[in-house]
């Protein structure tokens, strides 16, 4: 805590109140506002007390706190401070009345003197303090004027209370929230910050009516898709804006603000309930860690990096071959490293953490040997997460050279070099693609796979893969592909009406990630358990009601038939993998991996190296075939006639 002065008017002011403290002490002690017979002792106490008082508030910091944004920690602190000075206070004067001679005769200090002192003192001294906090709520009050909108807050947990709160705050927002809606019945009637909760779901379009509420807000970052898809469906039906906390996923640091609002979108209504994560484990894997982290730019990796950043490794390298991807993510992360080191919390232990940790960026492509190696070389990286790669399975179908040299031989490339490195730890992202795969893409990732649990074997080291499916929002995923379709009145292009797919957030996936990294012990592969698929048409009738707009009259849904190498439904198991729980709920394990490498992997690996130098796409196809007999290439289904 800075020890320094901010309002000397609190020390004037703590003097009058240890005074007249430690005068009613003695006046209630002998039940007479005659002293006579104990001034000397009341001097010798009172002159004690304000020593002692004056010094501990200094050293324990209470002149440099703001009270007009006190709260029950800072009187909490307030409560300590006092009562260590009364417990010095009264003990020193105590035993100088006991054993020291020569004292006046009148130097009596009664041993119950200090006691009553205690809740006196504590009093006195929070009086002017608690007075600032009270003015300063009054001061922000908002008034009721045409400027203010009345808002409600739909969920009475601790995220409402803040939001609440700083709504209070700050009336310069211009929101005033007139109640709460909650489904507990055991908060129906209750006030929080002196702000009614109202009634449940089912009575929103009452209330809005009833309060002219012109906004909800939805403050429950724990609930899940379903609830969202309720909530929003009822705010439509009373014709009132609906905005939305973001999920647990995007609230890493657990802090709510009201900054953080924004429009309901599709990630809300898909969101799942949240999932406990190993924050600790993590925490332990990456702190004092020098990281790379390939593909620093795309969406899982920049995604990675700031989460990653978050426990404190020694250096996170951000590697990409796309200057301004990697330029962006990287001035993000600087920005937020900057922010945690605000004078706010300048000389905690966590800025001085903070401080410790490097930002890196490499610039280089994974296909380049040379340049990886000249990448571990510079930076020893300890930890290295794999998420560079093509990944638009039509894009690979027409260049299938392109998704062997990315996917496969920029993989080896890396593994070769974190092998003569000792990298501790290699986590490839992989996906659900690569089980049974109808697609070039899905099956340069399925050798990719097995590279990986190859390297495990000769490393006896955690290098271990992690599955799992389509993200929303991520760079050319159908979630911005359709927004823009809508923005531009449709119509909005679906492959085929029985098209289904598994998502997951961009922060949910990589916190899983993470997680499948503190489990792995070599030659695994992860499979995040994706919940149930989605159909894609039904996706994109939500984000068209999600745009205010009505499907068939507003915009129109289109099915185009589907593309080369899609499925109608992705897998997520490969057949002779045996998959059991781990110890986290959402992350299965395919402990035998490793075992289903083919002995003829270099051999194979070398041929699609050749092929892939021709741009023989038909021998890429057979070679990938006989190295993966699950692989079918070219079995799409076209849509059936209306």
């Amino acid at each position: 805590m800075p020890r320094y002065v901010r309002s000397p008017a609190y020390v004037g002011a703590d003097v009058v109140a240890v005074t007249l403290a430690a005068y009613l002490s003695y006046v209630l002690r002998l039940e007479s506002l005659d002293l006579t017979g104990y001034w000397s002792g009341l001097a010798g106490f009172t002159a004690l007390a304000l020593l002692v008082t004056l010094i501990v508030f200094w050293v324990t910091g209470m002149y440099a706190r703001y009270w007009r944004y006190a709260s029950i920690e800072e009187l909490l602190s307030l409560t300590g401070s006092v009562t260590t000075s009364v417990v010095l206070a009264g003990g020193i004067v105590l035993v100088i009345a006991r054993f020291m001679p020569g004292l006046p005769d009148d130097f009596v200090v009664p041993r119950s003197v200090p006691l009553i002192f205690l809740l006196l003192a504590l009093v006195f001294t929070a009086g002017p303090r608690l007075t600032a906090r009270l003015l300063a709520e009054r001061g922000h009050r908002p008034t009721t004027s045409s400027s203010v909108q009345p808002v409600l807050i739909m969920g009475a947990g601790d995220a409402g209370a803040m939001i609440a709160r700083e709504m209070q705050h700050n009336p310069q927002l211009g929101l005033l929230a007139v109640g709460f809606v909650d489904d507990d019945p055991r908060k129906q009637g209750l006030r929080i910050h002196n702000i009614p909760v109202l009634g449940n779901r089912y009575d929103l379009p009452r209330l809005v009516e009833r309060y002219q509420a012109r906004q909800v807000i939805i403050a429950m970052p724990t609930a899940p898709g379903k609830t969202i898809r309720e909530l929003v469906a009822i705010c439509e039906q009373a014709h009132v804006q609906t905005r939305i906390m973001p999920g647990i996923y995007e609230l890493l640091d657990g802090r709510v603000s009201i900054n953080q609002l924004r429009d309901v979108e599709i990630e809300d209504l898909l969101r799942r309930e949240p999932v406990r994560t190993d924050m600790a484990a993590i925490g332990e894997l990456l702190h004092g860690k020098r990281v790379l982290v390939t593909g620093g730019g795309g969406s899982i990796g920049s995604e990675l990096c700031r989460q990653i950043v978050r426990f404190d490794p020694a250096e996170l390298i951000i590697l990409g071959r796309g200057e301004n991807s990697v330029f962006e993510i990287y001035q993000e992360l600087c920005a937020a490293l900057a922010s945690r080191q605000s004078p706010a919390t300048t000389g905690t232990a966590h800025a001085h953490a903070q401080a410790a940790c490097r930002l890196t960026t490499a610039i280089g492509d994974i296909r380049s040997l040379d340049r990886m190696w000249a990448v571990f070389e510079q930076y020893q990286p300890e930890l290295v997460f794999h998420a560079a790669a093509h990944k638009h399975v039509p894009m690979m179908e027409l260049n299938p050279a392109e998704a062997i040299t990315n996917n496969v031989l920029g993989t080896q490339n890396l593994l070769n070099v974190a092998l003569a490195h000792q990298v501790q730890r290699f986590v490839m992202i992989s996906t659900d693609k690569a089980v049974s795969p109808t697609s070039v893409m899905g099956a340069s990732k399925r050798v990719a796979e097995l590279l990986v649990h190859r390297a495990a074997t000769i490393s006896q080291q955690p290098y271990l893969a992690v599955r799992f499916g389509n993200v929303l929002g991520s760079r050319g995923s159908v979630v911005p592909i359709f927004k823009k379709q809508i923005a531009a009145g449709g119509p909005v292009t679906v492959t085929h009406p029985d098209m289904r797919r598994y998502f997951m957030t961009i922060p949910e996936a990589v916190q899983l990630v993470l997680q499948a990294a503190v489990l792995g012990r070599g030659g695994e592969v992860f499979v995040l358990d994706m919940g149930e698929p989605v159909r894609i048409v039904d996706l994109a009738r939500d984000l068209v009601e999600l745009s205010g707009l009505e499907v068939g009259r507003d915009v129109d849904i289109v099915f185009v038939g589907v593309r080369p190498g899609e499925k109608l439904s992705e897998d997520l198991f490969i057949p002779g993998e045996r998959y059991e729980r781990t110890c986290h709920q959402k992350i299965l394990i395919a402990s035998n991996a490793s075992s289903l490498v083919p002995p003829n992997l270099d051999d194979a690996i070398q041929s699609l190296a050749r092929a892939s130098q021709q741009n023989d796409a038909r021998a890429i196809i057979h070679i990938l075939q006989e190295l993966i007999p699950e692989y079918q290439p070219g079995q799409t289904t076209q849509v059936p006639p209306e």
